[in-house]
């Protein structure tokens, strides 16, 4: 209930806010055409003075010109205020011009005393110059930049937008920070345009202001001779003086606001208020201070020029230039004393937290001495295309695997690097610096001097040459690698073999967390009466031990609620969500459409068949096989399989679904990233490309 009338209170203040808003602008207009009282004028008169100094002080202390994007509509505002002041004004000193200086209100006859001192033809003279520094000067430019700057800013858009999406795919940003920025690229290209726009309304309130002094001038003379009986020099000098004292009123306020659009379009893409900018640029230069000062210093010997004037500039010049170093010097030793302070009180809490001791990284890549300082200049560089890594793994397997922690570790030898995986040491190999990788498989070698090695990755033949070399391997047709793109791909390939350890039952949890509810009620219906929560982890990790992606989890979870009533544990299980998944399996492993298989052939299918276990009711219990036939499954299927990945083939083994598991347990260790489908894996409409088969 309190809540509820919290949200009403807050819903009528809004309300009432808009009302206020709206009166003020019906205020405004019916100004123009219902006579006001001078003290109504007077307070008119100030608000457009007072709001036109708050613009301007505003425009001086934002950060960029995006936090005053209201100014357009606020520019209109006080432009149609200032010229419904102008009529009211003007209906006054037509009317009650007769009366005297005080006729058209207080305000107008102390501006009019105050500038013109008695004489209107000083404050022609002075509104003259006001309207030409205001139309001419502040207002053209302001008007130029404005066209310019929203010319420039639609012009850019779609490279900023492609920016975006090449950050967003880069990993560089996440699609919260991405969506921020298309909303700020919107917002500048409405702003600009509509400053485009909106410098015009003061370029047409300075004309307004000398057509309504014009009016206000011969109408009053006028007026006076043949209604009130004044005589003509009597006439010109009243109604002159009101005339002009409404127009500095009025312009004075008009130009303040220029000078507010000015410095806001002329701000651009610098950031913090004006003086912040201004102090800051001038500052970096403490010796165009000097020389400044040594100007006026030279000015001020000058015979027949003032001395004071030019020498007191001097000095407070010459003194700011000696300040800017020192200032700049404190300011570092403070921020150098505050980093070290920083890294004192982080030393302290590491020395201090034993729990630190025992926590073990998911992913660590250690690197010896001489690697890590090799790549020391390009550790920024290592760490964003970590973090692209994980991304697209988290696109390609549906679940993000932890952060990869990078170290230095001076039990690694120094030209070697480490990956290891819970702790466990999952690969390490040599990484030669300033030198390029180039993969020669089962073709002929380059033509250069180099030392032969094995792909990391994939263990196909290579050889390291010098980074002088590189042009003259491309000339030869090769495509050298660099030694950092060749440990992030060896880093990528043992993370592929790996995946299932990656994935740990907080992640699984995590994932299903973050399910729509009704799958998050199909597995409370599952669990536990049907399945536990260790099962359904075990399935997603068998999944993804053959690299079959879960990002398609709710589709998985529908799979293993069919077949939980008839099976409980996860191999089985699994054999049937990999059926549910053919489509995607197929789509992950086609290429252009086509999928390559590679056949078992009629006497290794017998072989299987003949070797599989089956209980009374039909179920596989087990495979009993020959050691020896074994092995020689296993060199023939690696002598084909060899043969296709040197040709660059991307294929997958066909067997029955009986035999997959097997075939797959029996080629997993010496090819771990083998797909190996059954025919009922085969998804309908794919296009499937025999390659041959392996008897």
């Amino acid at each position: 209930m309190s809540a509820i009338s919290v949200k009403s209170g807050r819903t009528e203040r809004a309300s009432s806010k808009d009302i206020g808003f709206a009166l003020s602008i019906v205020f405004i207009l019916c100004v123009f055409f219902l006579p006001i009282p001078p003290f109504l004028l007077d307070a008119g008169l100030a608000i457009s003075i007072g709001l036109s100094v708050l613009i301007l002080m505003i425009s001086l202390w934002i950060q960029k010109p995006l936090d005053f994007s209201s100014f357009p509509t606020v520019l209109l505002i006080a432009t149609i205020l200032r010229l419904s002041l102008n009529i009211a004004t003007t209906r006054l000193i037509l009317s009650n011009g007769s009366e005297g200086p005080a006729a058209a209100g207080y305000i107008i006859s102390g501006f009019a005393r105050l500038v013109m001192s008695g004489d209107f033809v000083i404050g022609l003279t002075v509104f003259a110059i006001i309207v030409t520094v205001n139309f001419l000067v502040i207002t053209k430019g302001a008007t130029r930049i404005a066209e310019v700057g929203a010319r420039f800013t639609l012009d850019a858009i779609p490279g900023k937008q492609m920016a975006i999406d090449a950050d967003l795919s880069a990993g560089l940003v996440d699609e919260r920070q991405a969506q921020i920025r298309r909303q700020e690229l919107e917002e500048e290209s409405a702003f600009f345009g509509s400053m485009d726009g909106a410098s015009k309304f003061v370029r047409g309130d300075a004309i307004a202001g000398l057509i309504i002094l014009a009016v206000n001038i011969f109408g009053g003379i006028v007026i006076g001779v043949t209604r009130h009986g004044m005589t003509l020099s009597s006439a010109a000098d009243v109604y002159t003086k009101l005339s002009v004292g409404d127009g500095l009123v009025s312009q004075i306020p008009a130009l303040i606001v220029s000078l507010s659009a000015g410095l806001l379009v002329s701000k651009g893409s610098t950031r913090g208020s004006a003086e912040q900018n201004i102090l800051r640029q001038f500052g970096m230069y403490p010796r165009a201070l000097l020389v400044a000062a040594a100007l006026m210093f030279v000015l001020a010997l000058i015979p027949g020029l003032p001395l004071t004037p030019f020498a007191a500039l001097g000095c407070v010049m010459a003194f700011i230039a000696y300040l800017i170093p020192k200032e700049a010097e404190k300011t570092r030793l403070l921020e150098i004393e505050s980093q070290q302070a920083l890294e004192r009180e982080a030393q302290r809490e590491a020395r201090e937290s034993a729990r630190d001791v025992l926590l073990i990284a998911s992913v660590e890549l250690r690197l010896g001495k001489q690697i890590w300082a090799g790549l020391l200049a390009s550790q920024a560089e290592l760490g964003q295309r970590v973090f692209r890594m994980r991304r697209k793994f988290a696109r390609d397997y549906g679940f993000v695997f932890p952060e990869i922690r990078l170290a230095d570790d001076l039990e690694v030898t120094p030209k070697h690097y480490e990956i290891r995986i819970h702790g466990a040491l999952a690969a390490t190999r040599e990484l030669p610096l300033k030198r390029q990788l180039v993969i020669i498989g089962r073709g002929a070698a380059p033509d250069l001097a180099g030392e032969d090695a094995l792909d990391p990755a994939f263990g196909m033949r290579a050889m390291w040459i010098a980074d002088g070399m590189v042009e003259e391997a491309k000339r030869q047709g090769f495509t050298p690698v660099d030694a950092v793109s060749v440990l992030l791909t060896h880093l990528s390939e043992v993370l592929r073999n790996n995946l299932a350890q990656l994935l740990t039952y907080k992640d699984m949890r995590g994932l299903i967390d973050r399910l729509d509810p009704e799958y998050r009620r199909l597995v409370d219906d599952m669990i536990p009466g049907l399945i536990t929560h260790s099962t359904l982890h075990a399935v997603l990790k068998l999944l993804l031990v053959e690299r079959v992606s879960i990002r398609n989890l709710p589709l998985i979870l529908e799979a293993v609620a069919e077949v939980a009533p008839f099976a409980r544990r996860a191999e089985p299980i699994v054999e049937h969500v990999r059926t549910r998944l053919a489509s995607q399996m197929c789509s992950d492993l086609s290429v252009n459409g086509s999928l390559g298989v590679l056949r078992l052939g009629a006497r290794w299918d017998m072989f299987f068949h003949e070797r599989i276990k089956r209980d009374s009711k039909g179920d596989l219990i087990g495979f009993d096989a020959d050691p020896a036939q074994v092995e020689k499954f296993a060199a023939e299927a690696g002598a084909v399989i060899r043969e296709l990945i040197e040709r660059g083939e991307s294929f997958a083994i066909l067997s029955t679904p009986e035999a997959r598991p097997y075939v797959r347990l029996m080629l997993s260790r010496p090819f771990p990233s083998q797909a190996v489908l059954s025919h009922l894996e085969i998804a309908s409409g794919v296009d499937v490309r025999s390659l041959g088969s392996i008897s």
